[in-house]
């Protein structure tokens, strides 16, 4: 079951307007919504999410105060210009796959169980992991899993993966990968605190969806379209995250960063959910000019 995280926090530094105009950057479950919607009055919510798949759980809320759109949040300019909104009051990113995504084997988010290497966040748009690994040149896998997995042995990663693909043997499924991965890179004598594949799976997931480049173009635009006394939150997972978040906040002077240090879980949310462990918040709001 996925269950928000940060969620009380979210909505603190949200603080939320009751006739404002907030947007849910990855609605997901539809946690954060719920709670942002609940805390409005005549305000509206406009909720964001790659997936196709979240477009019935937004309808299935039955409000007419949400107005779900189905695209990434690199998108949310030309989106807002086509619902004719000019100036947001708030928003929320929550980043990173979502526990029902990763629960949904076909997805390929994981390699729990055997599933397709898809990692797509929309299922029916751009290439595959697998498209990833059958087709990207050596260099461009070593940089994936050096960049965005911050794997050292990244080089060799990457020729084990052509040669297996030159032999006709590249890995068409998750737990097939993850054993390959396994069997490269454990270390002989040594227990992992992970699992070898976590940042492999991570790395392709990233370069699968552009997560980053479109993580700095949301909070540009975020940014950009917030009116004096906005608040802009954003909840990371890994340190690829977190970074650009801190750094655009912070090298922004048309924002007061609220938090000096990211806001994470309390112990009783950390047992309740493991997810939130990771899970570092910021929060800034847009001076007036």
């Amino acid at each position: 079951m996925h269950v928000s995280v940060l969620l009380a926090e979210s909505l603190h530094y949200l603080n939320i307007q009751p006739n404002g105009t907030y947007v849910d950057a990855t609605f997901g479950a539809g946690g954060h919504s719920a709670a942002i919607l609940a805390a409005l009055d005549s305000g509206t919510l406009i909720a964001f999410d790659a997936d196709p798949s979240a477009r019935a759980r937004a309808e299935a809320m039955h409000d007419s105060r949400l107005q779900f759109v189905q695209a990434n949040f690199r998108e949310l300019d030309a989106q807002l210009d086509a619902l004719g909104v000019t100036e947001i009051d708030g928003i929320l990113f929550d980043l990173g796959v979502s526990s029902m995504q990763l629960d949904e084997r076909e997805r390929g988010f994981s390699f729990s169980q055997s599933a397709p290497l898809d990692m797509r966040m929309n299922p029916y748009s751009g290439r595959s992991a697998y498209d990833v690994l059958a087709h990207a040149e050596e260099s461009e896998l070593a940089d994936i899993f050096y960049q965005y997995g911050e794997i050292r042995e990244s080089r060799r990663l990457a020729r084990a993966i052509v040669a297996r693909r030159e032999a006709g043997k590249l890995p068409t499924t998750t737990t097939d990968f993850a054993a390959f991965i396994s069997g490269l890179m454990q270390r002989t004598g040594r227990r992992e605190r992970t699992h070898p594949a976590t940042r492999a799976f991570q790395a392709l997931r990233i370069a699968v969806n552009d997560e980053l480049g479109a993580l700095h173009e949301g909070l540009a635009a975020a940014i950009a379209r917030m009116r004096a006394g906005g608040r802009i939150v954003a909840i990371s997972f890994h340190s690829l995250e977190d970074r650009i978040v801190k750094q655009t906040l912070r090298g922004d002077e048309r924002l007061h960063v609220l938090t000096k240090k990211p806001v994470i879980a309390g112990e009783a949310e950390s047992a309740e959910n493991p997810r939130s462990r990771s899970a570092k918040l910021r929060a800034a709001e847009k001076k007036a000019s």
